[in-house]
């Protein structure tokens, strides 16, 4: 029971970037308009033969070479998502499939934009039961394939994208790299954000979701930090779901994490729902804004008004 760590991590986006300036030619916007209220420049978007499972599968072969691991080592594979298309095969047994690994649990997680946090939780609690060596928890999102293109509140919201991580039993007798997870929901405000109907789209209020953010999520993210035994002030780094740049900034203030970097890549990548936080991270990592064994909040919230938490170790 010596817990578990992320031994690395890795992302993927779609070549085409959609600016501010192509979706004021969609609908009644402007690059002024967006960046004020929400705080995006650039997205993502992934092409009609570029399914999720892609997207999610470029990102986990970059997180298993990191990892320096092929993909026979692995033995359960997670995937956080809620824009698959398809009920059977899931995901997770598609990008398995992709990656040629042999025989892994593989599970879907839907808790839409904290499915990533929900699943990475889930592979820690797995390694620390015995039921899984080393684990694929991965986030990925289409959210073009979900966006009223109509509908210029929500549109102007979403990117496409995957992160991913490797998790691995910690060093015997060592620190976990993964600590304890606080999550929880408010199921009677679910319905503020939705991916409903046929076809599927994505829909929120707006004003309600930010009020609670903003307002009951600080207590609850420094509840986190306090079962890693940490205080906010000893973070390296906040990775928050890439929600809007007016949600991240005070929340991340009112957490109190006043010597730690804040992950902004919803400037450049929009909303990507469950692929935002391990996005996000690996950006981080990779231009080398944390170093090894920093400790990171990632703290996912959103859809179904859900949230989880946990502070993690960089790899």
């Amino acid at each position: 029971m010596n817990g578990s760590r992320i031994a690395a991590v890795g992302h993927y986006q779609p070549a085409k970037v959609l600016t501010n300036e192509d979706l004021a030619g969609l609908v009644d916007t402007s690059d002024e308009w967006i960046k004020s209220r929400v705080g995006i420049r650039t997205r993502h978007i992934a092409g009609p033969d570029e399914p999720v499972d892609e997207l999610a599968g470029h990102a986990a072969a970059k997180a298993l070479a990191a990892a320096g691991m092929t993909p026979g080592d692995i033995d359960l594979v997670l995937v956080a998502t809620s824009t698959a298309v398809d009920r059977s095969p899931n995901m997770a047994a598609r990008v398995a499939h992709r990656l040629g690994i042999p025989s892994p649990a593989a599970m879907d997680v839907n808790v839409v934009c904290a499915g990533f946090t929900h699943a990475l939780a889930t592979a820690d609690h797995a390694v620390r039961a015995g039921a899984a060596t080393r684990a694929l928890v991965i986030g990925a999102d289409k959210m073009s394939d979900v966006a009223d293109w109509t509908d210029r509140t929500t549109c102007v919201l979403v990117g496409d994208g995957a992160g991913a991580a490797v998790v691995e039993a910690a060093a015997p007798g060592g620190e976990p790299g993964i600590g304890p997870v606080l999550w929880g929901s408010v199921p009677e405000m679910g319905n503020a954000v939705r991916i409903e109907g046929t076809p599927a789209r994505f829909a929120q209020e707006g004003q309600s979701v930010y009020r609670w953010a903003t307002t009951r999520l600080p207590a609850i993210a420094r509840q986190a930090c306090e079962r890693a035994g940490l205080t906010p002030e000893e973070l390296a780094g906040v990775v928050l779901h890439q929600a809007n740049l007016r949600i991240i900034e005070p929340l991340a203030q009112k957490i109190g994490a006043v010597n730690a970097v804040v992950a902004r890549d919803v400037v450049d990548s929009g909303n990507t729902s469950a692929a935002s936080i391990p996005l996000a991270l690996s950006k981080l990592v990779e231009r080398g804004e944390l170093g090894t064994g920093d400790p990171v909040l990632l703290f996912g919230f959103g859809g179904n008004l859900s949230y989880a938490g946990q502070v993690v170790r960089c790899p």
